[in-house]
């Protein structure tokens, strides 16, 4: 494609001296209003530079001057969520981020004041499959829950994508047809929406500080949603469609995933770029990403809109991650704990604190918080709990290739504990298993590893427990406790 670029006098100003006054005035004015949105982006991430030194360099998406230009006093300062909670267990080094916009509330239980609650002190090691002799069927089975509302899905968001365009068409709609997936997004969306309208709206305190704003004006009767006045409300839908919006991005993602990957297959059949073409691929990809730009504009909130886009910008930030780490970075449990918040939790954990503020909570509110630490972790914990049947399990089970980070030249969570005990793998990684041998010398080790796989899976259950121990700071109902029981499947699943 030809990108036509306007010759040097296309935009000069017409001779008007009263229009040349004007244009002098807005560039002063301009210059001006940027130079104090770069001291409000010092100012506010200041405290963040702090945290991001002990974590390690990060992703550089765009530079700190070109963000600092995009934000005004009102916009929202949004902290990458591995800066918010703990990503590493106290045993590994873990430490809890200092308190920041975005994580003030995250040990708050005002909600819980007075409010009975069977499973406040839930641990998921008391369950069979985890130490412990308790039946988790006791608990809601969350699919069942939200199986009816989530029956219209498919067909529902194979018509918000529909193109004029035959073959763009088909390759848009590849995972909402037969490839359908886990649904594991949209499930805990359309649960996180019923558990939320069971919270009552906290009153934060009216201020001009950004992280108490951002929540949806309500219209239901009462001017608050409840869990009576909830489903067919205005609220429900829009959560709803967030919930179409969030498996629209990750469809795209996985598109263009498989594309970069040079995968064969997805979810037990072909790669959409293998149906089509690498170029078919790409643009049903951008095709989706679009439309779900297009619908996150269309719940009318502004600050869902800063967050999902935020969403967005990490997907990629985890690719150039993935593509550009350092040799040195790929032996970090941190690096690694990174690239999976950003390509798989930070979509979780934003939609999860989206859907409270459409629900009519304030981004820095108790609830919104509780949200946000949630998908974090629950996030982490489906990734990490990935890469260990990248290892265990068969390619017809995980309807994907096996070993196939391997293959890409990534080391994940079980391997990484492997070269702790078995330094000689350290080389193999850091050249990304390049030379013929190094792939089978370090399966080799991880089978022999007494410690590695275990070490991988006790890690996947702390980031799961801290998933329960937000959910428990919101008020006890069926959808919460089927999001506690979600966590100990998400942790528990063979494929």
């Amino acid at each position: 494609m030809t990108i036509m670029t306007p010759t040097s006098n296309a935009f000069a100003p017409r001779q008007c001296s009263s229009r040349v006054i004007q244009h002098v005035q807005s560039h002063n004015s301009l210059m001006q209003m940027n130079q104090v949105q770069k001291e409000i982006h010092a100012t506010s991430s200041s405290s963040n530079e702090s945290v991001s030194k002990d974590l390690g360099p990060q992703p550089v998406v765009v530079s700190k001057e070109s963000e600092a230009l995009s934000h005004s006093r009102t916009t929202m300062k949004l902290t990458p969520s591995f800066n918010l909670f703990q990503m590493l267990p106290d045993d590994e080094g873990g430490l809890v981020p200092p308190t920041i916009a975005g994580n003030e509330l995250r040990d708050s239980d005002i909600l819980k004041v007075g409010v009975p609650d069977t499973l406040w002190d839930m641990k998921l090691s008391d369950y069979k499959g985890l130490g412990g002799d308790k039946k988790i069927e006791t608990l809601p089975d969350p699919f069942q829950m939200v199986k009816k509302e989530l029956k219209p899905f498919s067909d529902s968001i194979q018509e918000l994508v529909s193109t004029d365009q035959p073959i763009l068409s088909k390759a848009a709609k590849h995972f909402f047809q037969k490839r359908q997936g886990k649904r594991f997004r949209p499930t805990i969306i359309q649960l996180m929406s019923k558990a939320v309208a069971a919270c009552d709206p906290e009153n934060m305190k009216a201020s001009d500080r950004w992280q108490d704003s951002g929540a949806s004006n309500v219209d239901v009767e009462g001017g608050v949603v409840t869990a009576t006045n909830h489903k067919g409300s205005d609220v429900w839908r829009k959560q709803a469609q967030l919930g179409q919006i969030v498996e629209i991005i990750h469809s795209a993602s996985l598109i263009h995933d498989d594309v970069l990957d040079e995968a064969d297959t997805r979810r037990g059949g072909e790669a959409v770029h293998k149906l089509y073409s690498n170029k078919v691929a790409i643009l049903a990809g951008d095709y989706l990403l679009a439309r779900a730009s297009v619908l996150l504009a269309r719940l009318e909130n502004k600050a869902v809109v800063q967050i999902m886009a935020t969403a967005l910008e990490s997907l990629v930030a985890g690719e150039i991650m993935q593509l550009k780490s350092s040799p040195e970075e790929l032996l970090q449990m941190e690096s690694y704990l990174r690239k999976s918040y950003y390509k798989t939790a930070s979509l979780v954990c934003y939609a999860c604190r989206s859907t409270a503020l459409l629900g009519g909570h304030a981004y820095g509110s108790t609830v919104a918080t509780a949200c946000e630490e949630f998908g974090f972790h629950m996030g982490l914990a489906f990734q990490i709990q990935d890469d260990i049947l990248d290892f265990t399990a068969a390619e017809e089970v995980l309807g994907k290739p096996a070993l196939a980070d391997m293959s890409l030249g990534l080391s994940t969570a079980p391997i990484l504990y492997a070269a702790q005990e078995f330094p000689h793998l350290q080389p193999l990684i850091k050249r990304r298993f390049k030379k013929k041998g190094d792939k089978q010398t370090a399966l080799e080790a991880l089978y022999k590893s007494k410690t590695a796989m275990n070490k991988a899976k006790r890690l996947a259950e702390f980031h799961a427990q801290r998933a329960v121990e937000a959910l428990l700071r919101l008020p006890q109902s069926e959808a919460r406790d089927a999001m506690l029981r979600l966590t100990y499947v998400v942790i528990t699943r063979k494929k």
